[in-house]
């Protein structure tokens, strides 16, 4: 997310503690952390995705093997 968009969550966020938003600026910060969230769990997903175990017999398995093991 660029930062001028978090620059704005932040500007709304101040904002709102001080007094109140307008509907146009509500629907802007609810719109503006929705994007921020998908981001998020986004980027997240993918770190969880190349995240590995490594056993101390030296042996690396993937986050998702290694859950799916677990579960069995």
């Amino acid at each position: 997310m660029e930062a001028e968009k978090i620059k704005r969550i932040n500007e709304l966020a101040k904002k709102k503690k001080e007094s109140s938003l307008t509907p146009e600026e509500a629907l802007e910060q609810q719109n503006l952390r929705e994007e921020y969230l998908r981001e998020f769990r986004a980027s997240f997903r993918a770190q969880l995705e190349h995240t590995v175990i490594q056993r101390p017999d030296g042996s690396v398995t993937p986050l998702s093997e290694f859950r799916k093991k677990e579960e069995d």
